[in-house]
């Protein structure tokens, strides 16, 4: 039986009242009534050893911590390292936000938000839960060589859990570019998800070098990326990247753009 809205445990870390207050509104009125809140990172940590959520819903600005250490500190706990996690907060610069998507974030909603909002991104977390299923026409997924290229090793583990989810198995994984560029002269590969902004060599230059002097040239490249500068985006869609996918990419996305790519050929 298919994951239902209100089949949801939600965790929610907000010391604000009155957020508290819209927040539980908002998910009562989307069917969700299994809330816990608490005002603190150290009390999420606290309830989650009792009460493990399905999902956490926290500010960035705690009284002891950020939402970014909070995370971070689920990451590293085996129970809830694959817990899903969203970002609620009125914070728009991108050195505070870029690692909250690189931890593997399902979603980052701007304060104020609305209950549709709340609704979409609720969407991606039962997506990433209880994913549908991923048909490729003549290839299984199970049997599909992925590549993952971040620096993050965060960014990846997400990455490989979301593509676990949907069914596929066989993961190697590289730091950079170059480390990919490397592993492609001694592996094939069905499928490379890469990061933009890596050092040694950045997802621009790698999907550039495997266009144009990779033996597996042909093969598809979803970029997965928080850049916004749109003249650097430009440039990777004109060495031939796939697809592009922002982080926090949505789960459903994923499956959509895999379906496309191999179902397409």
């Amino acid at each position: 039986m298919a994951l239902k809205l209100t089949d949801l445990m939600v965790l929610l870390v907000e010391p604000s009242a009155t957020q508290q207050k819209i927040i539980c509104n908002y998910l009562n009125n989307l069917g969700i009534h299994q809330i816990y809140t608490v005002l603190s990172g150290q009390e999420a940590l606290i309830q989650m050893e009792d009460y493990e959520p399905d999902l956490v819903i926290s500010t960035l600005y705690l009284p002891d911590m950020t939402g970014t250490d909070l995370v971070h500190k689920m990451r590293e706990n085996e129970r809830f390292n694959d817990t899903a996690f969203m970002l609620a907060s009125s914070e728009t610069r991108f050195r505070y936000l870029d690692p909250i998507r690189q931890a593997g974030a399902i979603a980052i909603l701007p304060k104020p938000f609305s209950q549709d909002a709340l609704r979409i991104a609720l969407g991606s977390t039962l997506e990433f839960l209880d994913p549908d299923s991923l048909d490729l026409g003549r290839y299984d997924p199970e049997n599909l060589n992925v590549l993952i290229v971040d620096d993050s090793a965060l960014a990846r583990k997400y990455i490989k859990k979301t593509l676990k989810n949907l069914g596929l198995e066989i993961f190697t994984e590289a730091n950079n570019g170059k480390e990919a560029m490397e592993l492609l002269d001694q592996n094939f590969f069905d499928l490379i998800v890469t990061d933009y902004n890596m050092p040694e060599m950045d997802g621009e230059a790698l999907v550039n070098h495997i266009r144009a002097n990779s033996n597996q040239s042909s093969i598809p490249i979803i970029m997965v990326t928080s850049e916004e500068n749109e003249n650097r985006l430009a440039a990777v869609q004109q060495a031939g990247v796939s697809a592009i996918c922002d982080k926090p990419f949505e789960p459903g996305n994923i499956r959509t753009l895999l379906q496309q790519l191999f179902t397409d050929e």
